[in-house]
């Protein structure tokens, strides 16, 4: 699905040494080879796709590569050396869930919900998802609409296609965006995208498009673009077809008691909510609690181990989490939504943590892993696996388990 790719600093100095090196290179070159490889080759794949020869020429004949891409491997030159360790630590979960930025969003989603309100239940009634979580999505990709969307998409999807480390995958979305065009849904000089070839207010990736954006406003194209019901109905059943659940819930905030190991998180490791009160696995508030489907097994979920907010999240908090593949994403938009329908926040704080590189981590994985934990992929994230792996190390090494990466936990694992 779309990635919303939010490092600003490390972005801006990775970009900057991609304009260095790109300077250094012979643009004429590459561009003969792009242009080589793109009407023979990929030509070829697009004809046995399904699009016309007319399409490929009105959409391609006179895109050149953007060399200023991030993720590219310049022709001739092997992947590992455009991985240079250019990028600033990853956001700490406290970053992340900046209280800034949370009221801000959750301030202007209120008045997005003033502002829409016949469309949002509407939407809500026909595709089953709350009008606050559908806000709070449009909010962190694209500011309610306000973000500009710079990049030509069939540029960055053919760069991408021909000289990335995913070159696969972007043959399958510049197609799919050939598709987009060749089916009139819309036109290629509407189609503006992210540096990652994400298009449009929701952020799809065209494959996602394809499968997902509707035309709500009955104008007979899913404008995903400038068309605000489009934008909102096309999110919204996104969520369903990836099984969110009407009158469900996401989950809510719980204190974790020290008997209970942080290592039980994990969306393979659900339990009733009866079994989950027999822990001592309690709400973190009095409040009444939210509605939430309690036929189905409930999730611990620890984005921060012992070091923030515990939660117990149902099967729709996944859902929300495929949006962009990340825990903190996930409770990003539950929070936003939450407190647009005048929730409160977090309970307990989120403690400061050590600042790591993804290399990092990655070191950390690769140490866990050669000795028999299950840390899921090794990619420098950590993802719950990771976090309940370390937490196992921790207690066989006569630690208290923390669940979560540090620089001393990297010094220690040998």
């Amino acid at each position: 699905m779309l990635k919303t790719y939010r490092f600003f600093t490390a972005f801006i100095l990775l970009f900057a040494a991609l304009v260095a090196n790109a300077s250094a290179i012979d643009r004429d070159a590459i561009n003969n080879q792009f242009s080589d490889w793109l009407n023979k080759d990929f030509y070829k794949e697009a004809l046995k796709s399904g699009i016309s020869a007319g399409t490929f020429s009105e959409v391609l004949s006179t895109i050149t590569p953007n060399l200023a891409l991030p993720d590219l491997v310049i022709p001739g030159e092997k992947p590992e050396a455009q991985r240079r360790q250019h990028q600033a630590e990853f956001s700490a979960p406290a970053n992340y869930f900046s209280s800034k930025t949370l009221a801000r969003l959750i301030g202007d989603g209120k008045a997005q919900f003033s502002k829409n309100r016949g469309r949002l239940k509407k939407i809500e009634k026909q595709y089953g998802v709350p009008a606050s979580i559908t806000l709070a999505i449009w909010g962190r990709e694209s500011n309610f609409g306000s973000v500009k969307i710079p990049y030509n998409a069939f540029e960055v999807l053919a760069t991408k296609a021909f000289m990335s480390t995913r070159k696969d995958m972007f043959k399958t979305e510049l197609i799919a965006a050939l598709t987009i065009v060749q089916n009139h849904y819309m036109d290629a000089a509407s189609m503006k995208s992210s540096w990652a070839g994400a298009l449009g207010q929701p952020q799809f990736m065209p494959t996602s498009y394809l499968k997902y954006a509707v035309d709500f406003d009955g104008d007979g194209h899913r404008n995903i673009w400038t068309s605000t019901p489009d934008t909102l109905a096309s999110i919204a059943n996104y969520l369903k077809l990836n099984g969110y659940k009407a009158n469900a819930g996401w989950g809510y905030e719980v204190q974790v008691p020290e008997t209970v190991g942080c290592f039980l998180e994990g969306p393979d490791q659900g339990k009733m909510l009866s079994e989950w009160q027999k822990l001592g696995v309690l709400p973190q508030s009095s409040d009444a609690l939210p509605e939430i489907d309690k036929s189905r097994p409930l999730y611990l979920l620890m984005p921060a181990g012992r070091l923030g907010p515990a939660f117990l999240v149902t099967d729709n908090f996944y859902v929300l989490k495929s949006y962009n593949m990340s825990d903190l994403y996930g409770l990003f938009i539950a929070t936003v939504a939450d407190g647009i329908e005048g929730k409160r926040g977090f309970i307990e704080s989120w403690q400061k943590v050590d600042e790591l590189y993804q290399s990092e981590v990655l070191n950390l994985q690769n140490k866990l892993q050669s000795q028999g934990y299950d840390i899921g992929k090794a990619d420098g994230l950590a993802g719950f696996k990771t976090r309940r792996s370390i937490g196992l190390w921790q207690q066989k090494h006569g630690q208290k388990p923390t669940c979560f990466p540090s620089r001393s936990l990297i010094a220690d694992i040998r």
